[in-house]
């Protein structure tokens, strides 16, 4: 199969940050300290922001599951997620790590180009 190594990273990935937010959530519910100084949110309190992420963690947990098991639920969750993170990641370029927006904005448009060319071998489609 084609670009199966780049959906297997994909769906590590959405795993991964779905767990991170599912944490961060519970922490934002729980009023703990780890959201402290000159933090901003677009949302107004902590409490919305932690059903939110919880919310957002458990899509993607899901869409990661199911972007292992080949599903297309999974590609099109991967491709949202990926398409709204390199979003994201322009949109924050002009705060204090640029550098880091740019990574992550490379890193979601490699993940999203990975899941739109998987698929049959062009090899064995012409046959």
């Amino acid at each position: 199969m084609r670009g199966a190594g780049r959906v297997v990273f994909a769906a590590t990935l959405l795993l991964i940050v779905g767990t991170i937010n599912i944490i961060y959530g519970i922490g934002a519910l729980d009023d703990a300290n780890i959201f402290v100084n000159d933090t901003r949110f677009i949302l107004d309190n902590l409490n919305t922001l932690g059903w939110v992420l919880i919310i957002l963690g458990v899509f993607q947990l899901t869409g990661g599951i199911s972007l292992i098991s080949g599903n297309t639920y999974g590609r099109v969750i991967g491709i949202t997620a990926g398409s709204l993170g390199a979003i994201g990641a322009l949109l924050s370029i002009g705060g204090s790590y640029p550098w880091w927006s740019l990574g992550v904005f490379v890193l979601c448009i490699y993940i999203v180009h990975g899941i739109f060319v998987f698929g049959e071998d062009d090899r064995s489609a012409a046959r």
